[in-house]
């Protein structure tokens, strides 16, 4: 199949070769189509070995795309499509593509869960992950709408991945929004950083008529402020990784605007909320400007002056204990 050409979109952090170079896909899915899928999901990443990135991340649902209302075509194609029965693609093309430069694809799919219904799931393909093993993956805890009816949550499941450049924690899409998660990341694991991806709608309404104000993209304008916010309200780094385009059968559209946000909340690129396109980012010092956010404010260490960690627990209180 002959692919239109990615636009591609190339920073650079800092001039250290030594720190790590992420490179984001804010890409659609085709549906029902997991083969063309595959397809862009391999050229998207010979593009990134092409630009030396060491970690490819991908959006939510990359393989197969999002859940639709017609259960009766949608049950099969993503059975058809859940990673349970993509092993040999997995293995045989997109893990090869591993190097001593690409060490790191982060994939979102569903894989078979309990009973009829699949567990939302984040892999790691690398050398050092066995991404069949699901206690290495982050299945969704929770789960919106339609994906109640196809998915099972994930309840209180995290992921942590410590590496030599820093330790990530991983959501994905609506998790974001629930700050006792987050909290539970920066606070209890001490992550730098948090992996999302998503696909993330971009269109609701919301209307104030006696302060002349409305929008029909609110979802996309809440995507922007909680990765903002997720940042600096933490001061860990979102690394944040969104679909893009409308749907070709429910018609939904999503919004886009994969990026990178620092501990500070500032955004430092972010990508089409419009168009398919690749956003590198060379040598990003992930703990360096944690460091420095904390050189000013310790909100961790403020935080725990305040609360006390309940005992053998993974939660703080401010009631004597």
């Amino acid at each position: 199949m002959a692919w239109e050409p990615f636009q591609i979109c190339e920073r650079e952090f800092s001039k250290d070769n030594a720190k790590p170079s992420f490179g984001l896909a804010n890409i659609r899915a085709h549906v029902p189509d997991i083969e063309a899928n595959q397809g862009r999901i391999l050229e998207a990443l010979r593009v990134f070995k092409e630009k030396r990135v060491n970690v490819a991340v991908f959006p939510e649902f990359c393989l197969s795309g999002y859940f639709w209302e017609d259960e009766k075509e949608c049950w099969p194609y993503m059975e058809h499509a859940a990673f349970d029965h993509q092993s040999d693609w997995i293995e045989n093309q997109v893990r090869q593509l591993l190097d001593d430069t690409l060490r790191g694809i982060i994939l979102n799919g569903i894989r078979k869960g309990p009973g009829r219904k699949f567990l939302n799931s984040t892999f790691i393909i690398s050398r050092k992950h066995d991404h069949w093993n699901f206690g290495e993956a982050y299945d969704k805890t929770f789960l919106p709408g339609i994906e109640k009816t196809y998915t099972e949550t994930g309840r209180d499941d995290r992921l942590v991945v410590d590496t030599e450049v820093g330790r990530f924690g991983f959501t994905t899409c609506y998790d974001v929004l629930f700050s006792q998660l987050i909290t539970e990341y920066a606070v209890v694991d001490e992550v730098d950083a948090i992996v999302q991806l998503a696909s993330w709608r971009a269109m609701a309404r919301r209307d104030y008529p006696g302060m002349n104000v409305k929008t029909d993209a609110y979802y996309g304008v809440l995507w922007d402020l909680t990765m903002a916010a997720t940042a600096a309200s933490h001061q860990i780094w979102v690394i944040a990784c969104n679909a893009v385009g409308r749907h070709p059968i429910s018609g939904a559209r999503f919004w886009g605007g994969s990026g990178i946000w620092a501990p500070s909340g500032l955004c430092m690129v972010q990508a089409s909320r419009i168009h398919e396109e690749l956003l590198i980012v060379h040598n990003v010092d992930i703990r360096l400007h944690r460091e420095f956010e904390r050189d000013e404010f310790n909100y961790s260490m403020d935080f725990r002056e305040i609360y006390r960690k309940v005992e053998g627990q993974r939660t703080f209180t401010r009631v004597d204990i």
